[in-house]
Order: C-alpha cells, then sequence, then structure tokens
C-alpha cells in the first residue's frame, strides 16, 4: 500500500505539473516570448504542449500499457534535462533551474515505484 501510495503521489505531482505546463504554454503569452527569447520557434512551444498533455495523460491512466508509459518518462527526462540546460544557458535565476531537477527527481520516484506497484 506504501509504494502504491508514493507511486501515485509522485506520478500526479509530475502530471499536474505537466498539465499546468501546457495548459501556460498554450494560454500564457509570456511563455511564448520566453520561448522566443531562448531562440526557439513558436512551434516548438506547441509540438511541446501537446507532448506534455499526452504524456501526463500516459502517466495517469492505469489501462495504458507500461511500454507506453517508459517512452512518457524516457520524453519527460529529455524534457527535464533540456529545461535545465537551456535556462542555465540563457543565464536564468536559480529558482527557473531548479524545477525542471525537482521535477525530474519526482519522475525518477514514479519510474522506480511503478516497478514495486507491479
Amino acid at each position: 500500500m506504501k509504494n502504491k501510495i508514493i507511486y501515485w503521489v509522485a506520478t500526479g505531482l509530475v502530471s499536474l505539473m505537466m498539465l499546468f505546463s501546457a495548459y501556460a504554454y498554450f494560454s500564457d503569452p509570456s511563455v511564448s516570448e520566453g520561448f522566443a527569447s531562448m531562440g526557439f520557434k513558436d512551434f516548438f512551444r506547441i509540438e511541446l504542449g501537446i507532448a506534455k498533455l499526452i504524456g501526463a495523460l500516459v502517466l495517469l491512466i492505469p489501462a495504458v500499457p507500461k511500454l507506453i508509459k517508459e517512452w512518457a518518462y524516457a520524453g519527460f527526462g529529455i524534457t527535464f534535462i533540456s529545461a535545465f540546460i537551456a535556462h542555465s544557458a540563457n543565464g536564468h535565476p536559480v529558482n527557473t533551474l531548479a524545477m525542471p531537477l525537482i521535477a525530474l527527481g519526482l519522475l525518477v520516484i514514479s519510474r522506480i515505484f511503478l516497478e514495486k506497484i507491479d
């Protein structure tokens, strides 16, 4: 029971972060400006928002096969590491750098406990 609680708390937090992030990618003009200031084209913001939405749903829906969940974990891992690198390379403040690392930590916990609940 403890393993399921840890899994669902970590998975829920990661998924909520990704759902809120995806929403902001589509609705907050400052996010679009932020992407542009780092040199990214607007299509990348939209693509990433869609991927975050799909990935969060994949992690949250229990009926999704584990193999598909593995792709979501890999995609989010790459996303969090890339976000850290992009923010770091652009001289953003420490609190901005911390968020992708916190998300990565929660993702790792979720993935570890996915194995323990099967």
